[in-house]
């Protein structure tokens, strides 16, 4: 038997390749799939099944065009109402693959279809559990997801739920089973997700705070939603492509690679709705760019902030690419949804800029000049880090709105007085700057190097201290 977890870092995702005997199993797999189809020709494997744990939030899965292009069979746990052509399979149900079995054990509270599926291998050994968002290493999956979808679906119902789940259907399993989760560190399916994305069962027992045996449901209940922040927009738009259906990747990939030079790709910014997406590095961007684009960059957690700040997936998308990295951003977008890129720059910004074409730009200053700017200049600063990073330390004074509830602070920074922007690093202020500059911000500078870099200066910091009871 060979189970291999296939993990994508820049959407902390994990699918799953199972193989025995010449069959060959899939366990969430991302959209393009084309890789998932190599493998198992290189192994001399037919795909039988595809399993999917649940209706998944964060990403497009590729079950669909697995079945379409290597015959495969869905495979969703029970309750699951998907609009196409898939087995819902019933609690405890065995599938065959190869010598293996996977077995159905239905764990709602993720979701009411959530399903764990135990690996057990060709000597009849239970090998490991393929947790989906039930159990991940070092928390659980937030239940808050699925009442965006069917609003009689609170948050304390499904806590209810995954509290049962584990009780009654995975903690009483053997302590030596791997756990296979879907998510590590950096996925918003969870709160306090480790960055090892495999463990044992037991060890998780010892170390995971939902897993406390000595937690009441109500005290379950109350720990898992204290500190859930709000989930990305696009998640329930994810949820209903999973469920619905969806356009073959190879189709949105055809459409989307319409190559536009400069006054081509300037008439369609014109003449739609078309929102211009530059992926190219932050530095780049700030030095040039085409005026009323918004910069994400690629080499970041692009996916996932393109979900956070693009509120319809739907949106009409122009991309300006590096070139050769057309093909990644596209397959980046699809993976969350964002299927509707109508056409591309060719050639890159360089295009833009041999054609004589209008550009726009933004200032930037260094640490050691923010230093001199805060002490001789007292300018309003706004961190665009998360809360949790705030909390732990901040400069003085700075005012803190994350990235990702920009959209709704707008009226916050002041257009009759500069101000200045820092992140952690510099990607996140980057695309804070882009959208200030989109609607009509223009007295603004970003901080190179972020937060990092100015709390090596001497400039005020407050830092969290950790509450104390007195006697």
């Amino acid at each position: 038997m060979k189970l291999e977890q296939i993990y994508t870092g820049c959407i902390a995702h994990a699918a799953y390749y199972l193989e025995s005997n010449g069959e060959a199993a899939i366990f969430d797999p991302l959209r393009e799939v084309n890789p998932y189809i190599e493998r198992a020709v290189a192994a001399n494997a037919k795909i039988k099944y595809v399993f999917e744990t649940h209706f998944h939030a964060d990403f497009v899965s590729g079950h669909l065009d697995l079945q379409k292009k290597a015959g495969a069979q869905i495979v969703f746990g029970p309750t699951a109402k998907p609009g196409y052509d898939a087995i819902v399979a019933a609690d405890n149900q065995i599938f065959e693959v190869g010598e293996c079995k996977v077995k159905v054990i239905h764990t709602p509270g993720h979701t009411m279809e959530s399903t764990t599926y135990m690996i057990i291998d060709e000597n009849g050994k239970e090998h490991g559990l393929i947790t989906g968002d039930t159990l991940f290493i070092g928390d659980v999956g937030r239940p808050d997801l699925a009442q965006h979808v069917i609003a009689d679906l609170t948050q304390e119902k499904l806590a209810g739920h995954l509290y049962d789940s584990l009780r009654n259907k995975i903690m009483p399993l053997s302590d030596d089973l791997i756990v296979y989760p879907n998510h590590g560190a950096g996925s918003a399916c969870g709160k306090k997700m480790s960055k090892e994305t495999t463990d044992t069962l037991g060890n998780q027992k010892k170390v995971n705070y939902a897993l406390d045996p000595s937690l009441s449901k109500e005290q379950f209940i109350k720990v898992l939603l204290d500190g859930l922040t709000t989930p990305p927009g696009y998640f329930p738009q994810n949820v209903l492509l999973n469920i619905k259906g969806y356009e073959s990747l190879d189709t949105v990939l055809e459409r989307a690679k319409t190559p536009l030079n400069a006054i081509e790709f300037e008439v369609a910014a014109n003449e739609t709705r078309a929102l211009i997406l530059d992926t190219r590095d932050g530095v780049s961007f700030a030095n040039a760019f085409i005026p009323n684009s918004i910069n994400i960059g690629i080499d970041g957690n692009f996916a996932q902030w393109v979900g956070e700040m693009i509120p319809d997936v739907t949106q009409e998308i122009l991309l300006v690419a590096e070139p050769g990295r057309l093909e990644e951003s596209l397959i980046r977008l699809s993976r969350v949804g964002y299927d509707n890129v109508i056409g591309y720059l060719k050639g890159g910004f360089q295009t833009w800029l041999d054609a004589g074409k209008e550009t726009d730009n933004f200032k930037r200053i260094t640490a050691q000049e923010f230093e001199t700017m805060y002490k001789e200049d007292k300018k309003v600063i706004f961190d665009v880090r998360k809360k949790s990073e705030f909390d732990a330390e901040h400069v003085v004074d700075a005012i803190n709105v994350p990235l990702n509830q920009i959209n709704q602070h707008l009226a916050e920074f002041p257009k009759d007085k500069s101000f200045v922007i820092y992140c952690a690093g510099g990607y996140r202020s980057m695309v804070a700057a882009s959208i200030l500059k989109q609607r009509g911000w223009n007295d603004f500078v970003d901080v190179i190097g972020g937060f990092g870099a100015i709390s090596k200066q001497d400039v005020p910091k407050t830092e969290y201290v950790c509450p104390t009871t007195l006697l």
